[in-house]
């Protein structure tokens, strides 16, 4: 197994951001496949392997995927339409009875029961994931964001992709290329918040 440079994350760190503009180019199919096949070593409680992922490329299933998000107000916002222009969309979903299916076998029983979970690990795995496939996408020379969809369209968006009733929806990646003079919006939360000063945000040994 080789060995990563020492400096190597830390410049793929500061170089990730959520992405709010893109080129239209499409991207290679063994590119795309090279950033999804993370799902398989991304973390899942007891290897339960409830992560469930769908890839769209094609753009009037894109444009559908944007219209449920409500791109126009974004860019009634003054922001590109970057969720339809986006050439790849990841679909990140988890499987909870994978984890429960999982749980509730013999070496994983606690005094003859399920464990009762402190956290819905299948949302925090997927949470993992879509880190990963965001830096995954950032190691390939992309940009990638994030975007969701209101609550009362997650039946249609399942419904346009054909996600199984027990599958969660969580979020959508969008992954592609950027301009190369994109600028962010002076909207963008990254430039109208403040960044918490890290003692606010880490304790040592106790709160």
């Amino acid at each position: 197994m080789g060995v990563t440079p020492p400096d190597a994350f830390p410049e793929l760190l500061k170089r990730r951001r959520m992405v709010r503009n893109y080129l239209p180019d499409p991207i290679d199919h063994d590119t795309i496949e090279r950033i999804v096949g993370t799902v398989r070593r991304a973390p899942s409680a007891g290897f339960s392997q409830g992560h469930r992922v769908v890839v769209v490329t094609e753009p009037d299933t894109r444009r559908e995927l944007a219209r449920l998000a409500g791109e126009e107000e974004y860019v009634a916002m003054g922001m590109p339409p970057w969720i339809s222009v986006a050439p790849v969309h990841v679909i990140i979903g988890v499987r909870e009875a994978s984890y429960h299916e999982r749980y509730q076998r013999e070496d994983k029983l606690v005094d003859g029961r399920e464990i009762t979970w402190p956290a819905p690990y299948w949302y925090v795995d997927s949470g993992s994931l879509f880190m990963l496939i965001q830096l995954a996408a950032l190691s390939e020379g992309l940009g990638a964001g994030v975007y969701g969809v209101p609550g009362e369209a997650v039946p249609d968006l399942k419904q346009l992709l054909g996600m199984p009733d027990d599958v969660h929806f969580n979020c959508i990646v969008t992954i592609g290329k950027q301009p190369p003079e994109a600028d962010d919006s002076p909207l963008v939360s990254r430039l109208t918040q403040a960044r918490v000063p890290l003692d606010e945000l880490v304790h040592w040994e106790r709160w």
